[in-house]
This record gives C-alpha cells, sequence and structure tokens, in this order.
C-alpha cells in the first residue's frame, strides 16, 4: 500500500465511520475489505482502523478479529478478553450488552474466565483506538482555549492552560512512538501501558481547559473521556501493564532493548 492509497483509504475510512457505528461499521468495514487488510497487511490495516475509531468516536467489533488472527483462528467470532480487576468480558457483534455495562455505548458482555491466547496485537490496536481519542479529546479542548475568552483575553492565553495542554500533547506524541517501535509482546504492553496513560492524561487536562461544559451531555469531550476509561481496562490498564512489566524486568534481571537507535 502506497501513500496514495493509504490516504484514500483513510478518507473513505473516515467517512465511513462518521456515519456509522457498532453492527452497521462491521459491515461497512468487511464490505471494504478488513478482513482482507488485516490478514494480507495489518501492520498498516491495524494502525489505521483503530486510531480512526478513536478519532471520529465510532466502535466496531474488530478487536475480536485482531486477536482471533493473532490466536490463528478464524475471524469473525468472539472470545473472552481480559479485562482490569480479573474481570472477563466479550465484545458482542450483534449490539448486545450486559446489563450493568461499563459503557453504555460498547457492546461488552461480562462472561465466565477464558483461556490464554496471544495479547500482543490486541494491545497495540487497543493502543491505537486510545491514541486517536486522546487526539480527538485534545482537538476538542484546542479548539475551545482558542475560540473562547475570559477576562477579555483567548483562554489559550493562560500559562497553566498552556501547559496541560502541551503536556497532553507530549504524552500522545511519546504514545505514538512506542505503538511505532513495538514489535513484540514487551513492546506491546509497553505501548498500551503508554497509550493508555497518554489517553487518561488528555481526558484529565482537556477537562480542566472545558470546565463545566465538558461535562454536559451535548458535548463530546465526556463520551470520549468514558471511553478512554473503558479501553484503557480492557487487556490490561496503564497500571496493570506497567505492574507487569516491572515483574518482568525484576525476573530476567535485564532490560530488553526496544528500539534500536
Amino acid at each position: 500500500m502506497d501513500a496514495d492509497e493509504r490516504d484514500l483509504l483513510e478518507q473513505t475510512l473516515r467517512k465511513t465511520m462518521a456515519g456509522a457505528s457498532g453492527a452497521a461499521l462491521d459491515t461497512s468495514l468487511a464490505s471494504l475489505g478488513w478482513p482482507e487488510m488485516l490478514a494480507e497487511e495489518p501492520a498498516a490495516a491495524v494502525p489505521l482502523v483503530f486510531r480512526l475509531l478513536g478519532e471520529t468516536g465510532a466502535h466496531a467489533s474488530v478487536l475480536n478479529d485482531v486477536v482471533l488472527q493473532e490466536a490463528e483462528g478464524p475471524v469473525g467470532r468472539t472470545l473472552p478478553l481480559p479485562y482490569t480487576g480479573g474481570i472477563w468480558v466479550e465484545w458482542v457483534r450483534d449490539g448486545g450488552a450486559d446489563e450493568r455495562p461499563l459503557d453504555p455505548a460498547l457492546p461488552l458482555r461480562r462472561v465466565a474466565a477464558g483461556g490464554s491466547v496471544p495479547l500482543a496485537w490486541g494491545r497495540r490496536a487497543l493502543g491505537w483506538w486510545l491514541l486517536g481519542t486522546g487526539r480527538a479529546m485534545l482537538g476538542l479542548a484546542r479548539r475551545h482555549v482558542l475560540d473562547r475568552h475570559q477576562f477579555g483575553r483567548p483562554l489559550a492565553s493562560f500559562q497553566a492552560l498552556r501547559h496541560r495542554l502541551a503536556e497532553t500533547y507530549v504524552a500522545l506524541e511519546g504514545a505514538e512512538a512506542a505503538l511505532t517501535a513495538a514489535e513484540d509482546d514487551t513492546g506491546a504492553l509497553l505501548a498500551k501501558a503508554a497509550a493508555g496513560r497518554a489517553a487518561l492524561t488528555a481526558a484529565r487536562h482537556c477537562q480542566q481547559a472545558l470546565g463545566g461544559i465538558g461535562f454536559t451531555a451535548e458535548h463530546e469531550l465526556h463520551r470520549h473521556v468514558e471511553r478512554a476509561l473503558v479501553l484503557d481496562g480492557l487487556l490490561g490498564s496503564a497500571r496493570d501493564l506497567t505492574r507487569e512489566a516491572g515483574a518482568l524486568l525484576l525476573r530476567e534481571g535485564r532490560a530488553p532493548r526496544l528500539v534500536d537507535l
């Protein structure tokens, strides 16, 4: 896939996700060749599709496909996925959800504990989703502080807000670098942790930048905040994965080289 083809695909996917979500988006992605892209070019398809899910606020059951593909199983099914706190969930394809959903907008259902499955690609996919969600929140906050005025000055001129948004930007850039460099299980674990932490940083700082309006049902921010909180816990939260990485380092007695400089 060359640069022109990638740009055209991104435009098509963004337009599709702007008009569909859930089961309808699953159908649209299948018609655009998602199963073939995942099988033939996962390194290009996974970052693109999941980042756009975050940026647009749409959702689809494609995480199932990524995990199943890595497990060398047939895509199109569902399987239990670990969640922080010892919970297991299933991303239901028909849109059904648990009676006590983690996020009312997502078709997640609590299930009995599942078996061991490889999670590296799933964590990378969720990392890109969290990155897109964080960038969406930063974009909302940036537009708000540029447009709104207080004491006769744009909010963007206040140093405290500038520092918060700059910290968010740095965290998101660092997470993207970690995701790009992730090539093995350890890299995927650390990248998911970095993306989760960056998205939570974005939620905290962008909420402060928007103030009370960010809590209202009419504004988009609260939906991205809820999505970040739920996705961070799926396949291991930033806190859980950081502890797992620390235990790995102690067990092996050395720090692996993640990027060759």
